[in-house]
């Protein structure tokens, strides 16, 4: 049996950073292209995910660490529980939940500020599979939304979350903002929105 010797090594310097994958900058398209072009399409790239019991801030700090804005909230099983977005940790929800329920920051969860599944609206694969760049933007700007979900279904019929469409990555690959204007989507909202 060949005889095999081991490796040297050393100590690792303080600072030290890693290799993260080489990020290709998106192709740029037009609203006629392909919506498929423009989803982040969870078969080819990793879904971020959050715990609902996480602490908002630490939720926020994984955005910034994985530079993204939005986390798929999941549980133990990985069904999806609801998303939280960037905008939810840094806007009105919080100070909504903090003096709702007489909390201090730190004690906010994902779980109070995040959007449960029961509001979450998904766009079918076979749809998003023969529409246009341009379908997507109308559906954010109707919506007031700035993500959407793509859902596929399995051969029992369950829904399986296949990708994202983000107002953000729109922007990047059309070279133009995609603005939308929050809609209140519930009376709960519109009560809210009216209150403030």
């Amino acid at each position: 049996m060949r005889q095999y010797s081991a490796l040297p090594s050393k100590p690792l310097r303080p600072r030290t950073s890693f290799h993260t994958p080489g990020q290709t900058q998106p192709p740029r398209l037009t609203l006629d292209d392909p919506a498929i072009a423009v989803m982040t399409d969870f078969q080819k790239v990793t879904a971020f995910t959050v715990d609902p019991d996480v602490s908002a801030d630490s939720a926020a700090r994984v955005m910034q660490r994985r530079n993204v804005h939005l986390l798929l909230v999941v549980n133990v099983e990985n069904h999806v529980l609801g998303i939280i977005t960037s905008n939810d940790l840094i806007g009105e929800k919080v100070l909504q939940c903090i003096s709702a329920r007489g909390i201090s920051r730190e004690e906010t969860r994902v779980r109070d500020i995040m959007t449960p599944e029961d509001r979450l609206e998904v766009i079918a694969m076979d749809d998003v599979m023969h529409a246009r760049v341009g379908h997507v933007v109308t559906t954010l700007k109707a919506k007031g939304r700035r993500h959407a979900a793509v859902v596929d279904e399995d051969a029992s019929g369950n829904q399986i979350l296949r990708g994202l469409f983000s107002c953000s990555q729109l922007a990047r690959q059309l070279n133009e903002p995609v603005e939308t204007i929050e809609i209140a989507q519930t009376f709960a909202e519109i009560s809210v929105a009216l209150k403030t």
